[in-house]
């Protein structure tokens, strides 16, 4: 198919309405009918890329293979399509406006007036259709952040007008996520905020062509025809988008609802095939109907916020699918685990997970966790920071190397068993410099880890500043604390695993971004089976007793 086709997903009446599962869903759904298909987020914040952001405000930043720190739908485009994204499926108002700057000091609009129209929307113009250059697909789906009538997403909104009108009409369409609030105390559902944001999206040229509407209530037909004609939208163009159980129903309701088959119409688009849905399902399947269930503790310092740990929660998931077990993650906040508590609330659990994260806030009790999930054989994941937590408390309570620390947290410890890499030790700017994206690891024949890849070489990503510091690995691997992943390029070390443990493995890389439905991680689906296996022992260990 010669032209690339253009399809914008716009938020409206309030945010956090799931645009980027909406946009995962539509682009699963054409996928599957064999139409090549990726989605790009833009993000209308001043931040270059959401590394420097607060957990807490944005949730997880995901990282992709070419080292791009972007937003977290990325990763449920990841974890939907099975198909990688890259440093142009994010773009923010930071990165347009720092291009278009240099560009003006490189002498490029000498001579203009540089301005928000034309200059910033040429930019995201070209931006936008970056993806749509090479005929590698048939259809970008592109996820407009933010609401419609906020300052900040004014120049996307006009960029998008443009592009529409450029384009044609056979060739891109907008949707329009909006809610439609069910009032306890009248009893019904409104449609006024939907028919205000289609207006403020009018105001701005620019027509809806499909609206989605989330709701708690089904929608009946009276309020899909009053929609349709206040809205200036065909009837079966109105989708209901309901409170799903998890959100891989989504695809699945917008099947019942028809989103696709709406979409291929409005491109023009031959609508000649069904959706081949078989794997998605029978995941589906497995994960609705689980066997057993493990309890898996995540220990962090952002658990108040679960978006924080988008992409591990999603990982679990998946992994658990895969194993036939349910799992229930239970977050544990480090801050509060100390001696006294530390019996409490992780005694019960079948496996424990150290969190990855920055600074030093919760520390000591993350090195406790460890600790306990060490001397107590309870099957043990630790990842980034959560392996170099591994490293530490071993090398305390071990190697008793009194005060072993990481300089991140103590730049003057005696022992520093986590240490900055020479080339980091002159960085000064925070955003985009650390090792980030896709690295090499060469593993170790009959590890722990070995097991799980079953080969000897594997690529995952990374995001952080802070290593494994060689000079005390002897030490390390005499103790029994094996360095079972090394980067073949500079030697450090990846993965660490304990000799006399049924199932601790720490990593450097973060290989929560590599899950997706159709591929589950290796890591997690062996852990999780761990901890299936920890449960059952526990089980039968009372029973024998009673």
């Amino acid at each position: 198919m010669a032209d690339t086709k253009y399809i914008f997903v716009t938020g409206g009446v309030s945010s956090s309405l799931g645009k980027g599962i909406i946009a995962a869903s539509l682009a699963k759904l054409l996928q599957a009918r064999g139409f090549k298909t990726t989605i790009q987020k833009l993000d209308p914040y001043i931040n270059v890329d959401p590394g420097t952001l607060n957990p807490y405000e944005h949730g997880e930043c995901y990282v992709t293979d070419d080292g791009a720190e972007t937003d977290l739908d990325l990763g449920h485009y990841e974890r939907f399509l099975n198909v990688n994204t890259s440093q142009a499926n994010n773009v923010t108002t930071g990165r347009i406006y720092q291009s278009v700057i240099e560009k003006e000091r490189r002498g490029e609009f000498l001579g203009k007036t540089v301005q928000v129209v034309p200059h910033i929307t040429n930019e995201i113009k070209e931006r936008i259709q970056i993806l749509g250059q090479n005929d590698e697909y048939d259809i970008v789906i592109t996820e407009i952040g933010g609401t419609v009538g906020d300052i900040e997403s004014l120049p996307y909104i006009e960029a998008v007008r443009q592009l529409k009108w450029e384009l044609g009409d056979d060739n891109a369409l907008v949707i329009h996520l909006t809610l439609v609030p069910y009032l306890s105390a009248a009893g019904e559902l409104k449609t006024k905020p939907t028919q205000h944001s289609v207006k403020t999206l009018m105001e701005s040229g620019i027509k809806a062509d499909i609206l989605v509407c989330r709701t708690e209530h089904e929608l009946s037909d009276d309020i899909r025809r009053k929609l349709a004609i206040f809205c200036n939208v065909r009837q079966e163009a109105v989708i209901q988008s309901i409170d799903a159980p998890t959100i891989y129903d989504v695809p699945n309701m917008m099947l019942k609802e028809g989103l696709d088959t709406v979409t291929l119409k409005k491109l023009a688009l031959p609508d000649d095939s069904t959706p081949n849905l078989e794997r998605w399902n029978q995941f589906l399947k497995r994960h609705k109907n689980p066997k057993a269930e493990v309890h898996i503790g995540l220990i962090g310092k952002y658990v108040e916020l679960q978006d924080s740990y988008k992409s591990i929660l999603e990982s679990f998931i998946h992994a658990g699918a895969e194993n036939e077990v349910y799992v229930n993650v239970e977050y544990i906040h480090s801050e509060f685990i100390n001696d006294s508590t530390i019996h409490n609330k992780i005694s019960h659990l079948d496996g424990v997970l150290v969190a990855p994260g920055f600074g030093e806030r919760g520390i000591e009790g993350k090195i406790d966790a460890v600790r306990y999930a060490r001397e107590n054989g309870l099957p043990f994941l630790g990842i980034c920071l959560g392996m170099q937590m591994a490293v530490i408390e071993f090398a305390r309570n071990v190697l008793q190397l009194k005060g072993a620390n990481s300089t991140e947290m103590d730049g003057k410890t005696k022992h520093p068993v986590i240490d900055l890499m020479e080339e980091q030790k002159e960085v000064t700017h925070k955003g985009g410099t650390m090792r980030l994206g896709a690295w090499d690891c060469k593993l170790q024949e009959g590890s722990i880890i070995h097991g799980v890849y079953e080969t000897d070489l594997i690529q995952e990503r990374h995001r952080h500043r802070y290593e494994y510091n060689n000079k005390y690995k002897e030490q390390l691997e005499n103790a029994g604390m094996l360095s079972t992943g090394i980067n073949p390029e500079t030697g450090l070390v990846e993965v660490i695993e304990l000799k006399d443990h049924p199932w601790f493995v720490g990593v450097q890389y973060h290989p929560e971004y590599r899950s997706t439905v159709a591929n589950p991680h290796p890591l997690f689906v062996s852990f999780v089976r761990a901890a299936h296996e920890h449960a059952e022992k526990v089980k039968n260990a009372k029973m024998a007793q009673n």
